[in-house]
């Protein structure tokens, strides 16, 4: 029978044994202070290659009234044809009673490295005259998904290789009408704006002047403010001064970003580019100073 000795013994031992943060030292040791070579930055290789051979998965999610352009953006991002429009013989653009969600997935490959990219597109979002709740089909695949990949993280026996299909980034055409945001435009961020990155495009910005372009972007960021609304990049999640720096410079000059898209090619002085043509000339989708196109491509 343990004594009452034996208890607080046993009960002095443990807390030795337990380490505290007196007993807990850090010190950075330079290469300069290291007696030979120890290959840390073997590392990176080693995980870059495993990487490369494995490869990754991205899923995208567009989310805007019909004929905003949603998957000439998409097939323009990527170019290839990869929105589901794009990939089915048989599709019909058609206005539904409900939000229905669609997913297609391609393994795209460049220069060795794989990734699985799956658009999910949301046709039937704002379509009707009354939109109230539109956004909870949406919202609620998202949480699906995450708890679907949660379940499987938790799962005794569960797959080397869980397939993600977590929604990574939200993509969220505003019509360019050059007033502000709309109520639904609100109500839709406000809700997806809690569970994933959402990223704000002007769809066809073409349509409006460089001086209506700017002004209809500080009217949104001012919505977005005042509603609290919060979109990619956010600012709790900047890890340095560096990156800090950079996501404030986006946050305050580009966001949102006016977009142009298209998937046919034109010459200009004498080389292939991306672009529309109208009576006016070629607006170019990759030339900063027609759309902010490449930025979202480098975001």
């Amino acid at each position: 029978m343990e004594t009452g000795k034996d208890a607080e013994l046993e009960a002095e031992v443990k807390a030795e044994l337990r380490p505290s943060d007196s007993d807990s030292q850090t010190s950075f040791i330079r290469g300069s202070d290291l007696f030979g070579y120890v290959g840390i930055e073997d590392v990176l290789d080693q995980m870059r290659r495993k990487t490369m051979k494995a490869g990754f998965e991205f899923n995208i999610m567009v989310v805007g009234q019909s004929g905003l352009g949603k998957s000439t953006l998409v097939n323009t991002l990527f170019k290839s044809k990869v929105s589901r429009k794009s990939c089915s013989s048989n599709y019909e653009e058609k206005i539904t009673k409900t939000v229905k969600l669609h997913s297609i997935s391609h393994v795209i490959e460049e220069k060795g490295v794989k990734m699985k990219l799956t658009v999910i597109d949301t046709p039937g979002f704002g379509d009707q005259i009354n939109n109230e709740n539109c956004w909870e089909p949406i919202v609620k695949y998202v949480n699906e998904q995450y708890e679907r990949y949660l379940r499987e993280e938790l799962n005794i026996n569960r797959k080397r290789r869980i397939p993600d299909s977590r929604v990574h980034c939200c993509i969220y055409f505003l019509p360019a009408t050059g007033h502000r945001l709309r109520p639904l435009d609100v109500e839709f961020m406000k809700r997806l704006g809690k569970v994933v990155s959402i990223v704000p495009v002007i769809a066809k910005a073409d349509t409006l002047t460089v001086d209506e372009r700017q002004e209809f972007k500080e009217r949104i960021k001012q919505d977005l403010a005042a509603n609290g609304i919060h979109i990619y990049p956010q600012r709790e999640y900047d890890e340095d001064t560096e990156e800090r720096v950079l996501n404030d410079r986006i946050r305050q000059e580009s966001l949102p970003f006016a977009v142009v898209g298209t998937d046919k090619e034109h010459q200009v002085n004498g080389n292939k580019v991306l672009g529309r043509k109208t009576k006016w000339g070629i607006i170019e989708v990759e030339n900063l100073a027609h759309c902010e196109f490449q930025q979202v491509k480098e975001f």
